[in-house]
Protein backbone atom coordinates (compact mmCIF):
# COMPACT_ATOMS: atom_id res chain seq x y z
CA UNK A 1 0.00 0.00 0.00
CA UNK A 2 0.76 3.32 -0.67
CA UNK A 3 -0.01 6.72 -0.57
CA UNK A 4 0.94 8.60 -4.01
CA UNK A 5 3.59 11.15 -2.46
CA UNK A 6 6.63 10.44 -3.99
CA UNK A 7 9.55 10.37 -2.00
CA UNK A 8 12.54 10.22 -4.49
CA UNK A 9 12.87 10.43 -8.26
CA UNK A 10 15.20 7.81 -9.53
CA UNK A 11 16.35 6.26 -13.06
CA UNK A 12 16.40 2.91 -14.75
CA UNK A 13 20.14 2.80 -15.70
CA UNK A 14 19.43 -0.79 -17.35
CA UNK A 15 16.55 -3.22 -18.76
CA UNK A 16 17.86 -6.85 -19.45
CA UNK A 17 15.50 -8.97 -21.19
CA UNK A 18 15.15 -12.29 -19.22
CA UNK A 19 13.55 -14.79 -21.93
CA UNK A 20 13.42 -14.99 -25.83
CA UNK A 21 10.32 -13.18 -26.05
CA UNK A 22 8.50 -10.10 -24.42
CA UNK A 23 6.40 -11.89 -22.59
CA UNK A 24 9.62 -13.03 -20.56
CA UNK A 25 9.68 -9.54 -19.03
CA UNK A 26 12.63 -7.16 -18.20
CA UNK A 27 15.01 -7.19 -15.44
CA UNK A 28 15.42 -3.26 -14.51
CA UNK A 29 18.20 -1.89 -12.70
CA UNK A 30 17.39 1.34 -11.00
CA UNK A 31 19.54 4.20 -9.34
CA UNK A 32 18.55 6.23 -6.45
CA UNK A 33 19.47 8.88 -4.31
CA UNK A 34 22.45 8.33 -1.73
CA UNK A 35 20.83 6.32 1.31
CA UNK A 36 17.89 5.88 0.05
CA UNK A 37 17.95 2.27 0.59
CA UNK A 38 19.60 2.17 4.23
CA UNK A 39 16.11 0.34 5.56
CA UNK A 40 14.96 -1.73 2.26
CA UNK A 41 15.35 -5.32 2.39
CA UNK A 42 15.21 -7.58 -0.80
CA UNK A 43 11.39 -8.57 -1.05
CA UNK A 44 9.84 -5.29 0.00
CA UNK A 45 7.57 -3.21 -2.19
CA UNK A 46 9.11 -0.01 -4.50
CA UNK A 47 6.28 1.80 -6.86
CA UNK A 48 8.17 3.00 -10.14
CA UNK A 49 5.71 6.10 -11.65
CA UNK A 50 2.71 4.20 -9.88
CA UNK A 51 3.70 0.79 -10.49
CA UNK A 52 4.34 -1.63 -7.57
CA UNK A 53 7.55 -3.37 -8.06
CA UNK A 54 9.26 -6.14 -5.99
CA UNK A 55 13.07 -5.14 -5.01
CA UNK A 56 14.94 -8.47 -6.14
CA UNK A 57 18.62 -7.68 -5.72
CA UNK A 58 19.90 -4.30 -3.58
CA UNK A 59 23.23 -2.95 -3.69
CA UNK A 60 22.98 -0.21 -0.62
CA UNK A 61 26.66 0.73 -1.21
CA UNK A 62 25.72 2.06 -4.97
CA UNK A 63 22.31 3.15 -4.24
CA UNK A 64 20.90 0.57 -6.44
CA UNK A 65 18.71 -1.72 -6.76
CA UNK A 66 16.76 -4.52 -8.90
CA UNK A 67 13.28 -5.21 -9.96
CA UNK A 68 11.48 -7.72 -12.54
CA UNK A 69 9.05 -6.46 -14.02
CA UNK A 70 6.61 -9.30 -16.30
CA UNK A 71 5.36 -8.93 -19.64
CA UNK A 72 2.26 -8.73 -18.27
CA UNK A 73 3.17 -5.44 -16.16
CA UNK A 74 4.86 -4.19 -19.27
CA UNK A 75 1.48 -4.18 -21.55
CA UNK A 76 -0.30 -2.41 -18.63
CA UNK A 77 2.30 0.06 -18.53
CA UNK A 78 4.57 2.75 -19.85
CA UNK A 79 7.59 3.95 -19.75
CA UNK A 80 9.05 0.65 -17.71
CA UNK A 81 10.33 -0.55 -20.42
CA UNK A 82 13.79 1.81 -21.17
CA UNK A 83 16.40 3.75 -19.15
CA UNK A 84 14.66 7.04 -18.05
CA UNK A 85 13.75 8.68 -14.58
CA UNK A 86 11.01 7.73 -12.59
CA UNK A 87 9.39 8.28 -9.42
CA UNK A 88 10.13 6.22 -6.57
CA UNK A 89 7.86 5.24 -3.67
CA UNK A 90 8.56 3.16 -1.02
CA UNK A 91 5.88 1.30 0.78
CA UNK A 92 3.47 2.67 3.24
CA UNK A 93 4.51 1.64 7.13
CA UNK A 94 1.57 1.28 10.18
CA UNK A 95 1.66 4.73 11.83
CA UNK A 96 2.99 6.56 8.62
CA UNK A 97 1.27 9.88 7.49
CA UNK A 98 -1.07 9.28 4.86
CA UNK A 99 -0.36 12.85 3.21
CA UNK A 100 -2.03 11.58 -0.04
CA UNK A 101 -4.34 9.36 -0.25
CA UNK A 102 -4.63 4.87 -0.38
CA UNK A 103 -3.09 3.49 -2.97
CA UNK A 104 -2.71 0.37 -4.10
CA UNK A 105 0.03 0.57 -7.14
CA UNK A 106 -1.54 -1.15 -9.53
CA UNK A 107 -2.27 0.86 -12.68
CA UNK A 108 -5.35 0.90 -14.34
CA UNK A 109 -4.81 2.44 -17.36
CA UNK A 110 -2.62 4.88 -20.00
CA UNK A 111 -3.57 8.25 -20.18
CA UNK A 112 -1.57 10.82 -22.45
CA UNK A 113 -0.72 14.08 -21.76
CA UNK A 114 -3.21 16.71 -23.53
CA UNK A 115 -1.48 20.04 -22.76
CA UNK A 116 0.80 21.56 -20.07
CA UNK A 117 -0.25 24.98 -19.45
CA UNK A 118 1.34 27.99 -16.89
CA UNK A 119 -1.12 29.84 -14.84
CA UNK A 120 0.21 32.01 -12.89
CA UNK A 121 2.79 30.03 -10.05
CA UNK A 122 1.33 26.94 -11.00
CA UNK A 123 1.28 24.52 -14.03
CA UNK A 124 -2.39 23.02 -15.46
CA UNK A 125 -1.92 19.23 -16.78
CA UNK A 126 -4.98 18.05 -18.65
CA UNK A 127 -4.85 14.20 -18.95
CA UNK A 128 -6.77 12.56 -21.75
CA UNK A 129 -8.19 9.17 -19.78
CA UNK A 130 -9.71 6.25 -21.18
CA UNK A 131 -13.00 5.92 -21.68
CA UNK A 132 -13.50 3.07 -19.41
CA UNK A 133 -11.67 4.83 -16.39
CA UNK A 134 -13.90 7.77 -16.31
CA UNK A 135 -16.93 6.59 -13.92
CA UNK A 136 -14.57 6.57 -11.27
CA UNK A 137 -12.95 10.11 -11.98
CA UNK A 138 -14.25 12.92 -10.18
CA UNK A 139 -13.95 17.05 -8.92
CA UNK A 140 -12.30 16.90 -6.04
CA UNK A 141 -11.45 13.11 -5.88
CA UNK A 142 -8.61 11.59 -5.88
CA UNK A 143 -6.45 10.41 -9.50
CA UNK A 144 -3.14 8.88 -9.34
CA UNK A 145 -0.70 9.72 -12.37
CA UNK A 146 2.98 8.02 -12.60
CA UNK A 147 2.43 7.63 -8.75
CA UNK A 148 1.78 10.94 -8.04
CA UNK A 149 -1.66 11.43 -5.44
CA UNK A 150 -2.95 14.39 -7.40
CA UNK A 151 -6.27 16.43 -6.61
CA UNK A 152 -9.03 16.51 -9.94
CA UNK A 153 -10.01 20.11 -10.55
CA UNK A 154 -12.19 19.32 -13.60
CA UNK A 155 -13.50 16.50 -15.82
CA UNK A 156 -14.52 16.76 -19.51
CA UNK A 157 -16.57 13.53 -20.46
CA UNK A 158 -15.54 12.88 -24.73
CA UNK A 159 -16.16 10.26 -27.43
CA UNK A 160 -12.61 9.88 -27.17
CA UNK A 161 -12.10 9.62 -23.41
CA UNK A 162 -12.09 11.56 -20.39
CA UNK A 163 -10.18 14.62 -19.70
CA UNK A 164 -8.81 16.14 -16.57
CA UNK A 165 -7.82 18.91 -15.45
CA UNK A 166 -5.15 19.01 -12.81
CA UNK A 167 -3.52 21.62 -11.17
CA UNK A 168 0.11 21.08 -10.33
CA UNK A 169 2.25 23.75 -7.51
CA UNK A 170 5.87 24.15 -7.43
CA UNK A 171 6.37 21.76 -5.37
CA UNK A 172 4.77 19.31 -7.24
CA UNK A 173 7.10 19.59 -10.22
CA UNK A 174 10.58 19.72 -8.13
CA UNK A 175 9.87 16.71 -6.20
CA UNK A 176 8.17 14.51 -9.38
CA UNK A 177 9.01 13.81 -12.63
CA UNK A 178 5.77 15.19 -13.85
CA UNK A 179 8.01 18.59 -14.77
CA UNK A 180 9.35 16.46 -17.53
CA UNK A 181 5.65 15.70 -19.49
CA UNK A 182 4.87 17.27 -22.36
CA UNK A 183 1.83 17.11 -24.69
CA UNK A 184 1.58 13.54 -26.24
CA UNK A 185 3.77 12.02 -22.92
CA UNK A 186 2.04 8.61 -21.95
CA UNK A 187 1.41 8.28 -18.28
CA UNK A 188 0.15 5.58 -15.71
CA UNK A 189 -3.02 5.97 -14.31
CA UNK A 190 -4.66 4.56 -11.36
CA UNK A 191 -8.16 5.55 -9.77
CA UNK A 192 -9.39 5.44 -6.62
CA UNK A 193 -9.37 2.82 -4.60
CA UNK A 194 -12.26 3.40 -2.86
CA UNK A 195 -14.79 4.41 -6.02
CA UNK A 196 -13.52 0.79 -7.06
CA UNK A 197 -15.06 -1.09 -4.07
CA UNK A 198 -18.15 1.54 -4.25
CA UNK A 199 -19.09 0.26 -7.69
CA UNK A 200 -18.72 -3.09 -6.81
CA UNK A 201 -21.32 -2.58 -3.83
CA UNK A 202 -23.99 -1.42 -6.14
CA UNK A 203 -23.31 -3.41 -8.69
CA UNK A 204 -23.12 -7.17 -7.65
CA UNK A 205 -25.81 -9.09 -7.15
CA UNK A 206 -27.69 -10.42 -4.02
CA UNK A 207 -26.58 -13.70 -3.85
CA UNK A 208 -28.80 -15.57 -1.42
CA UNK A 209 -27.47 -18.15 1.04
CA UNK A 210 -28.80 -21.99 0.45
Amino acid sequence: MFTGIITAIGSITQAHTVGDTPAHGLRLVIETPRGYLEDVAVGDSIALNGACMTAAALDTVGDRFEVDISGESLSRTTALDRPGRVNLELALRAGDRLGGHLVSGHVDGIGSIERMRAIGESTEMAVLCPCELARYIAVKGSLVVNGVSLTVNGVDDRRDGCRVSINLVRHTLSHTTLGELTAGSRVNLEIDLIARYVERLVSAPQIQPR
